[in-house]
């Protein structure tokens, strides 16, 4: 299994860049590679999730610390990027780094344990909460507005025959020979070791004499859940929102990661919303009244002034979008519409006006 990339890498930044460097480069790189400005590259989507962990971790002060730490291990590909060891029979931790938890640190622990497995005692049946993180889409309007996004995922549950001890009803349940109950074996990295799950018991320490028929000895089985997520008025894109013990076996939590979908007519600017209208020529020239749409469906009366040009934006006081304790405006921009063809009769008349206002053509 290859080493993840240097987070510090993907974002293209030193070891010693500030939190606000880190956030520039994080919202310039989630702009160049969003999926929905890549349609055609299957890869922007594992490139834009990639950019949202590293500054996931390297934007949190306290993760960042850890990150560091095991940075300095080899644990990552890049500069200090170490190569790996197989398993030895040592259990304890050397080298100069001493020992030091990895539990809290969300996505880069799982990310961590995934190649190394988790340190410490944890011995047979305690198993680690899993994260399921999963891209969700909303709607402009929800995220502007705020709502409730129901989605469906696909996850492990315990298994309802077994309870998840992988046997058969029935079955005897016996140590596991290779880690003798511990549901670890003990792997070498550098100069120190590592502990991850033992692939004969699957970290449970313990082997039935027959396996579950319906989970063939896993303890588990995957369901599809349905879960509705709380979207906050204003969330911007990228924002990750943890849903407490909503994840697999009713314990883990799911991580979910916003994309905003655009809007036909609507796009915004901080708190601000901006709409695009379009006007004919004769009210461009000789003022309107329009009405014109808000952000939470209700519709305003606007005056389009005489001379309104091409391009020209109108403000509408607290139509825009609430956060905080502030609210934004809706900036109205017009768009000036002309015929694609001409009458005879709408010819001489735009020619006798364009000699009358001395208009060149």
């Amino acid at each position: 299994m290859a080493a993840p990339r240097d987070y510090y890498q993907v974002l293209g930044v030193g070891e010693s860049a500030k939190t606000d460097e880190i956030k520039k480069a994080f919202r310039r790189l989630a702009k160049q590679h969003h999926p929905d400005r890549n349609p055609n590259n299957p890869q922007a989507a594992d490139r834009f999730k990639e950019i949202n962990e590293a500054h996931d971790v390297l934007s949190d002060p306290d993760k960042r610390k850890k990150y560091d730490q095991l940075r300095r291990y080899g644990a990552f590909a890049g500069p200090s990027g170490g190569s790996r060891r197989g398993p030895t029979s040592g259990g304890g931790a050397g080298g100069a780094g001493g020992d030091f938890d990895i539990s809290d640190l969300g996505g880069l622990g799982d990310l961590f344990s995934s190649i190394f497995g988790r340190r410490g005692g944890a011995g047979a049946g305690r198993e680690e909460a899993e994260e399921l993180e999963v891209t969700v889409a909303i709607p402009f309007r929800v995220a502007g507005l705020g709502g409730k996004v129901p989605i469906t995922l696909s996850m492990p549950e315990v298994c309802p025959t077994c309870g998840g001890k992988g046997g058969a009803p029935g079955a005897t349940i016996s140590t596991c020979a290779e880690c003798k109950g511990r549901g670890t074996i003990s792997f070498g990295q550098g100069g120190f070791a590592v502990n991850r799950p033992c692939p004969v018991c699957r970290g449970k320490g313990t082997v039935p004499s027959q396996r579950c028929g319906t989970c063939q000895g896993s303890g588990e089985v995957r369901v599809e859940k349905r879960i509705t997520v709380d979207i906050p008025a204003g969330i911007e894109e990228g924002t990750r929102l943890r849903l407490k013990n909503q994840g697999p076996k009713g314990r883990g939590d799911v991580i979910a990661v916003i994309q905003v979908q655009p809007d036909r007519f609507f796009r915004r600017e901080g708190l601000d919303v901006i709409g695009v209208v379009p006007i004919n020529l004769a009210q461009a020239m000789l003022g309107s009244r329009i009405k014109v749409k808000t952000l939470d469906g209700k519709r305003v009366v606007l005056k389009i002034p005489t001379g309104t040009q091409h391009g020209q934006k109108f403000r509408v006081p607290g139509q825009g979008i609430e956060r905080n304790g502030r609210r934004g405006d809706l900036y109205v921009e017009v768009h000036v519409t002309l015929p694609e063809r001409l009458t005879p009769e709408e010819e001489a008349a735009v020619k006798d006006f364009a000699e009358k206002a001395g208009l060149k053509y």
